[in-house]
């Protein structure tokens, strides 16, 4: 059974949706201001949000904004329910990122058919999609298949790449979205002088190179493979269809690309204040947290200590002299080009 958060500060017309939703076999939970509301669905996580704008408290616009800004309730489906029906009130809430607006007096009808039309168009999010390339697949037609949109790309483009083959390179302009079927991948920026510094680290299952897309702008990083890799490119045509003709694809990647920004701010600021030794072993850590299978038992990576140093800034010579620092400490095991990680905690815990 499906789970509404009714927000609606009216007594009478709160129970009286409240009603139509329980006979339309819904679990309905109502909140009679946006303040309650919005603590009810951080901790419920209900599939979908009906929600009043002119409340005491927490206005509906201030509801979607807090609910917006959290991981977890930012992908659930809202619908407005107002009695206002100014043009400047339904934009602003649609351009806040409200799925849907209905406005009162509304017919039960009306209001179960924009309920189902926005749950069956949740649904492709919620499924837990297989990390590999038939996954991928099940993804994009089913998200084309909302909107029966009909300008298809026939085929979808996958490459094999050796290690430390090129991907995409800075400057250039974009063909499509990249997806990591198998393998690992390192996106980075390139100084005039030459210098490298890597910007992202990419695993199965990651999505890359889609910024510069949607910017319709040249590549500001290159991207390469860390080891032999099985690489998805998603059409350009294709990836438009899907942000442009589904919100809810467009929340996804907004919601990735507001994650990767979060990522990028705390690595200048790592880089700005952190010691060397720190911001090394923040590195390992890193490589540990994005690439560490839940099987091992720990985890070991054969990684050069070139890009080792393009994580973190620095030297080469400075990274292997910190990593022979880290053996003596019992920190890490060194094999060859191979780095294993022995005592976890204590390298993400290193003071700086």
């Amino acid at each position: 059974m499906k789970k509404i958060l009714l927000i609606e500060d009216n007594k009478d017309v709160r129970e009286n949706t409240a009603e139509i939703l329980t006979l339309a076999q819904y679990d309905v939970i109502t909140a009679e201001n946006g303040k309650i509301g919005v603590e009810i669905a951080q901790k419920e996580k209900p599939d979908l949000i009906i929600c009043d704008i002119m409340m005491p408290v927490l206005d509906g616009h201030g509801a979607l904004h807090l609910l917006s800004k959290n991981e977890e309730t930012a992908s659930i489906p809202f619908i407005f329910l107002t009695a206002k029906a100014e043009r400047n009130d339904f934009r602003k809430g649609m351009e806040m990122g409200a799925d849907d607006y209905l406005t009162k007096p509304f017919d039960d009808v009306e209001l179960l058919n924009a309920i189902e039309s926005r749950l069956k168009k949740n649904e492709i999010l919620k499924k837990e999609f297989t990390k590999n390339l038939a996954g991928i697949n099940d993804f994009i037609n089913e998200a084309k298949g909302i909107d029966s949109l009909k300008k298809l790309s026939e085929e979808c483009d996958v490459r094999l790449y050796k290690k430390k083959s090129e991907v995409y390179k800075e400057g250039n302009f974009p063909k499509g979205v990249y997806f990591v079927n198998k393998g690992k991948v390192k996106t980075y920026q390139t100084s005039e002088l030459g210098k490298e510094l890597i910007t992202e680290l990419h695993k199965e299952g990651d999505f890359f190179g889609y910024l510069s897309l949607l910017q319709e702008d040249k590549y500001t990083s290159s991207a390469t493979t860390l080891e032999d890799s099985e690489i998805y490119m998603i059409p350009k045509e294709d990836f438009f269809s899907l942000i442009y003709k589904n919100s809810e694809v467009s929340r996804k990647f907004i919601e990735i690309l507001s994650n990767n920004l979060k990522e990028k701010e705390k690595q200048l600021v790592k880089l700005a204040y952190n010691s060397v030794r720190k911001r090394v072993a923040e590195a390992l850590v890193k490589l540990s947290d994005k690439y560490k299978k839940e099987e091992d038992q720990k985890f070991s990576m054969n990684v050069s200590r070139e890009d080792l140093a393009n994580i973190v800034g620095t030297a080469t010579e400075t990274v292997i002299r910190t990593l022979s620092d880290f053996k003596e400490d019992k920190l890490i095991e060194i094999s060859g080009g191979t780095i294993s990680i022995i005592n976890y905690e204590k390298l993400a815990t290193m003071k700086n």
